[in-house]
């Protein structure tokens, strides 16, 4: 198996996630939707120097990870070649804020140091929460949530095709590379000189295979919007989540329990 058909299998194993069963996965889109949206705005809303605040932020997806029995190394995992780029957003900092922040016994913290530290989480703890959304609902669903928001049918259709043509994609150059290992036996990769013609034929394939997939949609009733997804009525249950899950988060944003918690030890 070659690396572009492994892609493609943990790309598949995206949908077999969101296929699996659990309380989370039974809930309905939209407060799953809604729930992420805050959640990624409360922690990226904590101050830079405020990484005491922002660590109980990381209870949210734990307590995810533990109800939908998702393990904790499947999400890194999958985020593996995202995380190292985010992580980079604040790896100057201490190069340009060198005043000391805080000391403990002879080690002077510079203020540089704390801010890429909480960049860095607020980064990974946002992964999460987006990962567990996407493992936890289909794609049909999650569009037919923002449709429910009234976000525009044009960017809703156009997300849910990317994502369904993403694997379709992924498979011609899994057939492409496979065809081209057969005609080079033992070479590692694809020449140099073939990237040119490799890259033509991939687009003339995939505008042939986007044609025929554009006119099954046509045969199938498809006029400009998709019927993303039947699911089932809003629930007392879901409004319930939303509020509880929404009350949690705001105590963990405004209350300091980092602090609360650290007076009661002391």
């Amino acid at each position: 198996m070659n690396q572009v058909s492994r892609a493609l299998g943990e790309f598949q194993e995206m949908d077999a996630l969101a296929a699996m069963d659990s309380p989370i996965h039974r809930l309905h889109p939209l407060p799953k939707l809604l729930t992420t949206i805050l959640y990624i705005f409360l922690t990226v809303s904590f101050d830079k120097y405020d990484l005491a605040g922002l660590m109980p932020m990381v209870l949210y997806p734990m307590v995810l990870f533990a109800v939908t029995g998702i393990p904790v190394r499947t999400c890194f995992h999958k985020l593996r070649i995202v995380l190292p780029l985010v992580c980079a957003v604040g790896i100057l900092n201490p190069f340009f804020d060198r005043a000391v922040l805080l000391k403990i016994g002879n080690l002077s913290i510079s203020g540089g140091f704390v801010s890429m530290v909480t960049l860095m989480a607020k980064g990974v703890f946002c992964l999460m929460a987006s990962f567990l959304l996407a493992a936890t609902t289909t794609m049909d669903a999650i569009c037919m949530a923002l449709r429910s928001l009234h976000v525009p049918s044009m960017i809703v259709t156009l997300l849910l095709l990317t994502y369904r043509y993403v694997s379709v994609m992924i498979s011609e150059v899994s057939v492409m590379t496979d065809a081209y290992h057969l005609r080079a036996p033992g070479q590692k990769g694809i020449h140099i000189s073939a990237w040119g013609s490799f890259v033509g034929q991939l687009l003339l394939r995939s505008m042939d295979r986007a044609e025929e997939l554009y006119q099954s949609m046509l045969l199938r009733g498809f006029r400009g919007e998709f019927a993303y997804a039947r699911v089932a009525p809003l629930r007392f249950g879901d409004a319930a989540y939303f509020l509880i899950t929404a009350a949690a988060l705001l105590i963990l944003r405004f209350v300091p329990l980092s602090n609360l918690l650290g007076g009661m030890v002391i």
